[in-house]
């Protein structure tokens, strides 16, 4: 009886539990918008890594989950919908998931547009963007997501990508020195950042500052290096480590000096013969995970570079201009290249032994698409490719979704309410056709996305932006 009481107020409560008004503008995207609404026998796969459930059933309410089992009571004037041959997972949470793209010339472009919209529509519904070319403009997407007045995931918003001197991207500030380092930090936090992202040319003196001052504000540091090596980033403290050594970690570079970034060719031509028996590769890995540093697998933006990877999906094509097409095109087609090239195909394969090997000794793996490269990764569409391959790294289709879902929410701080599937967490939720545990493909073929228990039609999002990445 008080259980059915608890359901009736839920029931008549107004969309307001969720804590937002939607704007029209977002409302039209919606296809589920109802007090309480049941997904009826749907196949469960909740994020912990556990097998699949058949025949579940979820009842939604106040923008959270209430209740998930073969047969739990649904209150009567629910929104039952039949999910009879569909999967529901949770929310995709992207850990490295830029709001920019690639423009050449080393320039990027923000995608306020249409990248939120295509993340979600992917089934992305929580991001951190590690790396922010318009931190403002983050910061403000941020707000007008959670106000209902836009379309996109939740944000968490990394500042401006602390770099050093010798940047290759001129819209990067090249921090002075260690106090600028700090300072950056100090400003960036109070602006509504909640993690930092350090790049290639930063010192170690400078990223021991970044990441002191982080830690002082109980906020963490993720890095993309090559100037430090990833023992000496671990000694410092850092949280994160962006990409996965094969690519960006220079300490088995020959000749290597301290906070010279040397040539990445020449790093290339040096992982490529090694192995991960190599005593080198199992020590890196006993360091992280003794110092309780991650890594975020980013393996669609470098499985570009691989000759005939991946398939050319038309869904994808169709999202970009004309111009970012060809762009894209000709680049995969190695169009203005010169010398020979590293052997990307045995890179990746290499990526991909590393980052099994270290869950498996117990290291933390995280996940994203990073749409940057040569262009071919988009937001929300690499993300699905990030799960698909994983699973081609040798991890079961549940050990895959475990690692895009609840790993990130747990980095996050954030696996009290979001990245499994249990009564109590906020009802984001995919909605897929088919069976990923069986087929992990089937993962792109998202129906309806759940954010805070309001539904969003994936087919409206990216239709919605047809055309658009590169522009806006």
């Amino acid at each position: 009886m008080r259980r059915s009481g608890v359901f009736l107020i839920l029931l008549l409560a107004p969309t307001c539990l969720r804590g937002q008004t939607l704007s029209p503008e977002v409302k039209a995207f919606v296809s589920v918008d109802a007090p309480v609404v049941a997904l009826a026998h749907v196949r469960v796969v909740d994020g912990t890594g556990g097998p699949a459930r058949e025949d579940q059933t979820l009842v939604l309410s106040g923008g959270k989950i209430q209740a998930v089992g073969a047969a739990p009571a649904v209150p009567v004037g629910a929104k039952v919908m039949d999910l009879s041959g569909f999967t529901v997972i949770p929310g995709l949470v992207g850990m490295h998931d830029h709001l920019f793209y690639p423009q050449g010339g080393g320039f990027f472009a923000e995608m306020g547009f249409s990248f939120p919209r295509l993340y979600l529509a992917c089934g992305v519904t929580t991001i951190r963007t590690t790396g922010s070319i318009e931190p403002y403009t983050d910061v403000e997407i941020k707000k007008l997501v959670d106000a209902g007045k836009a379309v996109g995931p939740k944000m968490h918003v990394t500042g401006p990508y602390l770099e050093g001197k010798g940047a290759a991207i001129a819209q990067l500030h090249v921090l002075a020195g260690p106090e600028d380092a700090r300072k950056t930090v100090a400003f960036w936090a109070d602006q509504g950042a909640t993690s930092f992202k350090a790049y290639m040319h930063i010192s170690r003196a400078e990223l021991g500052a970044a990441i002191a001052e982080a830690h002082a504000r109980k906020l963490k540091v993720t890095a993309h290096l090559c100037s430090v090596t990833y023992p000496e980033a671990a000694a410092l403290g850092i949280d994160d480590l962006e990409h996965g050594p094969v690519y960006y970690d220079m300490e088995f570079a020959p000749g290597k000096e301290p906070d010279i970034c040397p040539s990445p060719r020449a790093m290339y031509e040096v992982t490529s013969k090694i192995e991960m028996s190599d005593p080198r590769v199992r020590d890196l890995i006993a360091d992280l995970v003794r110092r309780k540093v991650a890594v975020t697998s980013t393996l669609p933006v470098f499985e570009l570079l691989a000759p005939g990877r991946p398939p050319l999906e038309p869904r994808v094509l169709a999202a970009m201009t004309p111009d970012a097409r060809v762009n894209y095109l000709t680049r995969r087609a190695g169009g203005g290249s010169t010398g020979p090239s590293p052997n990307w195909a045995g890179l990746l394969k290499k990526e991909m032994e590393f980052e099994y090997a270290f869950v498996k000794a117990g290291g933390t793996l995280l996940a994203g698409c990073d749409p940057t490269g040569i262009g071919g990764t988009l937001a929300g569409y690499g993300d699905q490719r990030e799960v698909e391959l994983l699973v081609e790294a040798g991890f079961t289709p549940v050990e895959a979704i475990r690692i895009q879902t609840e790993n990130g929410a747990r980095f996050l701080g954030e696996s009290d309410r979001i990245g499994t599937i249990a009564p109590g967490k906020q009802a984001d939720l995919v909605v897929i056709q088919g069976d990923p545990t069986k087929n992990i493909a089937d993962i792109e073929k998202v129906e309806t996305v759940f954010k805070d228990g309001v539904g969003y039609d994936s087919a409206k999002l990216l239709d919605s932006v047809r055309a658009l990445v590169g522009l806006r």
